[in-house]
C-alpha cells in the first residue's frame, strides 16, 4: 500500500513503535462482516438454518464474521432481509447506543442504512427512528435497506441537519451521529479513499462535523444521548471535535464506553485536553482487532426537562372496500396502528407520530400499498414486513428450492396453493407478492430489487 507520506509520518507520531503493526495489517487484507436482522429472526434461531460459517464479532451480539469467498448477497435470505452485509468495525456505533424500546431516535448521517437498520432492531417496532440523509440519491439507498428489513415505525427524509433543528427542538431520546469524515480508517478496505484524503485533508470534514454535532445536540431531550462516530484515525476529526464541543456545552459528558480486547481509549494528550474523560471514547485500530479503523464517543446530555413534537395521528376514516379485503388477510398485523393516505398510497403509522409536512421526505411509516382502479396493489415493503404467519393467503419454499431464485429474477413459477393475490416467502420469511391462476404464480417481486 502507497501511503501518503505526511500520512505516515502523522501515524508515526501516534503509534510509535505500534506503527510497524499497523503497516503490517494491510498485509491481512479487510474482514467480511454479517448482522443477523433481529426485527425478524433471533440470533439463536438464524444460526440454526445459516448456510454460512460464521464467527462471532466481539462488540455486538448479532455480527459475525464470514469467510471473503462466500458470496451472503447471493442467497434467498439476504433478499428476505434475514441480514445485512457490514464492515466489523462499523457495527460498533449503533450496538454501543444505548436504545430503549419506545424511544425516539435520529440517525442524521443515515445512508445507506447499515448503522439505521441495526437501531431499527433495537426499537423494536417500538418508538420512532428518523432516518435522514442529506444526499438525497444516498437516500433512496437508505430506503430501500429500511424496507428490505421490515421496519414499520421509520420515517426516511432527505434534509440539512440545520432544517431538522428547526422542526425538532429538543425531541429525540437518542441520537447517532456517523460523521462525514477523511476515511484514513478504510484505507485498507478501499484504497481509493487515499486519493479524496491527498486531495481534501481533514480541516473540511472537521467544520462540517462541528456544524453537525452543533445542530444535533439541538435536537437531543435533556438527558439524552449522542452517540458520535468516524471512521478516520485523525485527532482533528475525533478528539478535537469532541474536546471542542464540550467547550461550549457543559452540560455534557463523556459515558464511559466497553474496553474489548484490542480496542483503545481516546487520547486527550494527544491535543493537550483538559478533558480527561475523552479516555471513555473507543479508538478501534486494524492492526489491533479484526476490524478497520473507527473512533466511537458517547455523550449525555445531563440536564432533566421534558419536549415534544408528537402530533396525535387520527388516521383516514374511510377506507376503500378493497383495501379492507386485503387487510382483513391478516388483521392482527394492523391492530393498534392508524392508516394515512396520500395521493392514493396508503401508510401505516403508529397512533402518535410526527409532522412530516414541508419536509423532502421518502417515507413515513410502513408504504402499505397504492389504489390503482378499484383495485389494492401491496408494496413490496409491506411483503419484507410479513412472515408466513401474518397473513392467511401465502407459500413458503424452502432456500435450497430452484424455484426461489427463479422468483426473485422475476419468473413465473408453479406453485400450490389458492388462486389469488398471494405472499411469496421463503422459510417463512416475506419475499414479495405473486397472484396464484390454477397453479401458476404470476410474478409481482419488483422489478428493481431483482436478482441480477
Amino acid at each position: 500500500m502507497n501511503l501518503p507520506e505526511n500520512f505516515v509520518d502523522k501515524m508515526k507520531k501516534m503509534l510509535g513503535e505500534e506503527y510497524k503493526d499497523y503497516e503490517k495489517s494491510f498485509e491481512e487484507g479487510a474482514y467480511k462482516g454479517l448482522r443477523v436482522n433481529t426485527l425478524k429472526i433471533s440470533v439463536e434461531d438464524f444460526l440454526k438454518i445459516s448456510p454460512f460459517e460464521l464467527k462471532k464479532i466481539p462488540w455486538t451480539e448479532n455480527g459475525f464474521y464470514y469467510n471473503s469467498d462466500l458470496q451472503p448477497a447471493k442467497h434467498p435470505y439476504y433478499f428476505a432481509g434475514l441480514y445485512y452485509l457490514q464492515e466489523p468495525s462499523a457495527m460498533a456505533p449503533a450496538s454501543f447506543l444505548p436504545i430503549e424500546e419506545g424511544d425516539k431516535v435520529l440517525d442524521i448521517c443515515a445512508a445507506p442504512g447499515g448503522k439505521t437498520t441495526e437501531l431499527a432492531a433495537k426499537l423494536n417496532h417500538t418508538g420512532m427512528l428518523v432516518s435522514n440523509d442529506i444526499s438525497h440519491s444516498r437516500a433512496k439507498a437508505l430506503l430501500k435497506n429500511v424496507e428490505l428489513f421490515g421496519a414499520t415505525n421509520t420515517v426516511v427524509l432527505s434534509e440539512p441537519p440545520v432544517t431538522l433543528a428547526k422542526r425538532f427542538p429538543k425531541f429525540f431520546d437518542k441520537i447517532l451521529i456517523d460523521a462525514p469524515c477523511s476515511g484514513e480508517g478504510m484505507f485498507r478496505k478501499d484504497p481509493a479513499i487515499i486519493k479524496n484524503w491527498e486531495q481534501n485533508g481533514e480541516e473540511p470534514y472537521k467544520k462540517l462535523q462541528y456544524e453537525i454535532l452543533e445542530e444535533a445536540q439541538k435536537m437531543l431531550k435533556p438527558g439524552g444521548m449522542i452517540l458520535y462516530s468516524t471512521c478516520t484515525f485523525a485527532t482533528l476529526e475525533n478528539e478535537t471535535s469532541i474536546s471542542d464541543f464540550l467547550n461550549n456545552h457543559k452540560e455534557y459528558d463523556i459515558v464511559k464506553l466497553p474496553l474489548y480486547d484490542g480496542f483503545d481509549t481516546g487520547h486527550p494528550e494527544w491535543i493537550d485536553s483538559e478533558y480527561e474523560t475523552l479516555r471513555n471514547a473507543r479508538r478501534l485500530w486494524p492492526h489491533k482487532i479484526k476490524g478497520e479503523g473507527h473512533f466511537v464517543c458517547l455523550l449525555k446530555n445531563q440536564l432533566e426537562e421534558e419536549a415534544s413534537c408528537l402530533l396525535d395521528i387520527k388516521g383516514n376514516k374511510t377506507i376503500p372496500t378493497e383495501l379492507q379485503e386485503f387487510m382483513d388477510l391478516s388483521k392482527e398485523f394492523y391492530q393498534n396502528k392508524k392508516l394515512l393516505c396520500f395521493q392514493d398510497k396508503w401508510y401505516l403509522v403508529p397512533g402518535q407520530w410526527i409532522d412530516t409536512k414541508g419536509l423532502r421526505m421518502l417515507r413515513s411509516g410502513l408504504y402499505l400499498g397504492e389504489m390503482k382502479k378499484n383495485r389494492f396493489e401491496p408494496s413490496q415493503s409491506l411483503a419484507c414486513a410479513l412472515k408466513q404467519q401474518d397473513f392467511s393467503r401465502s407459500i413458503s419454499l424452502e432456500a435450497s428450492d430452484e424455484r426461489v431464485v427463479r422468483y426473485l429474477k422475476g419468473e413465473t413459477i408453479e406453485v400450490e396453493g389458492e388462486n389469488g393475490l398471494t405472499l411469496v416467502c421463503v422459510d417463512g420469511f416475506g419475499l414479495g407478492w405473486g397472484k396464484v391462476i390454477n397453479g401458476s404464480l404470476k410474478n409481482k417481486y419488483l422489478p428493481g430489487w431483482r436478482w441480477m
